[in-house]
């Protein structure tokens, strides 16, 4: 699969450190300390009726899917500083748009990287990111969602994001 604006997961260095650091953590301290945790719940007695056992395989179970994900998103990241502040829509810029007469503010990029608990994430292959993109304040641009309804968003700002 080629790199294109299509598929590429862009990242900058900072959030490319902060899910680095989340996979060191679970893949190394976090496992022992999981494995800590389904020993003790193991030496409880029977397996069948034992509630902390089977949360902490299940809780196991989750932290391993979390750790492929990431490190499926690491290995193919295309790391790279944050857009400059041209006002053009794309990955990595905070935009707000006007959307049926609201007002909304996101984080174009990738789903995967949220960085800001309060900034929601729009993915820039999603149909209203590839209509942004390439758009600066003032433009309208039309999509057709999932649910095959048409709208229209006009591009109030587009600013970097800066963490």
């Amino acid at each position: 699969m080629s790199n294109t604006t299509e598929n590429v997961r862009w990242l900058t260095q900072e959030q490319f450190d902060k899910l680095k650091g989340e996979l060191d953590h679970l893949a190394g301290p976090g496992r022992a300390d999981l494995a800590k945790k389904i020993e003790a719940a193991r030496d409880e007695g029977d397996l069948k009726e034992n509630g902390g056992y089977h949360a902490a395989k299940e809780e196991q179970g989750k932290q391993e899917a979390r750790i492929r994900q990431l490190t499926q998103l690491l290995e193919s990241a295309t790391v790279g500083e944050a857009p400059s502040d041209t006002g053009v829509v794309e990955p990595g810029m905070v935009v707000r748009i006007e959307l049926a007469g609201d007002q909304m503010t996101f984080l174009l990029g990738s789903r995967d990287a949220s960085v800001d608990d309060d900034l929601e994430v729009y993915s820039a292959t999603s149909p209203m990111g590839k209509a942004i993109i390439g758009k600066q304040a003032g433009d309208t641009a039309s999509y057709t969602s999932p649910n095959g309804k048409s709208f229209e968003v006009k591009v109030v700002s587009a600013k970097p994001y800066s963490g």
